[in-house]
């Protein structure tokens, strides 16, 4: 299950965009623990001349020390066995987040979920 607020609008490039949201949409469906169904909400607030989102999952969650390293192109936390993917995704998250002036960041329990928050200019 997705769900999601309202969405302020920002100033981006509408293919990046894309590629911001889907990537954490996929991780949580991906990374879900098994048994549990995947529920994903997506939230978007204006905050001053920025617009801060969150996608927040219930999946496997991540180690507090991985933060910093998930978001490292070919960065992988787990083997190609376990789950499959490139290790890209979130690195690319990231640079157009950084592109665009915003920034990106995670927190996570494990076993609890995840939420990627990223801010991008407001439109």
């Amino acid at each position: 299950m997705i769900t999601h607020d309202a969405m302020p609008g920002v100033v981006a490039y509408p293919a990046q965009l894309e590629q911001v949201f889907s990537n954490p949409v996929n991780n949580a469906i991906k990374y879900g623990r098994p048994g549990v169904p995947p529920a994903i909400r997506i939230r978007g607030r204006r905050v001053g001349p920025m617009v801060e989102f969150a996608v927040a999952d219930n999946g496997i969650g991540i180690e507090p020390e991985h933060f910093d390293r998930i978001f490292e192109m070919f960065r992988r936390l787990h083997t190609k066995d376990e789950y499959d993917g490139t290790g890209i995704g979130l690195a690319v998250v990231r640079k157009i987040v950084e592109r665009h002036g915003g920034t990106v960041q995670v927190e996570s329990m494990p076993g609890e979920g995840s939420t990627f928050s990223f801010t991008l200019p407001a439109a």
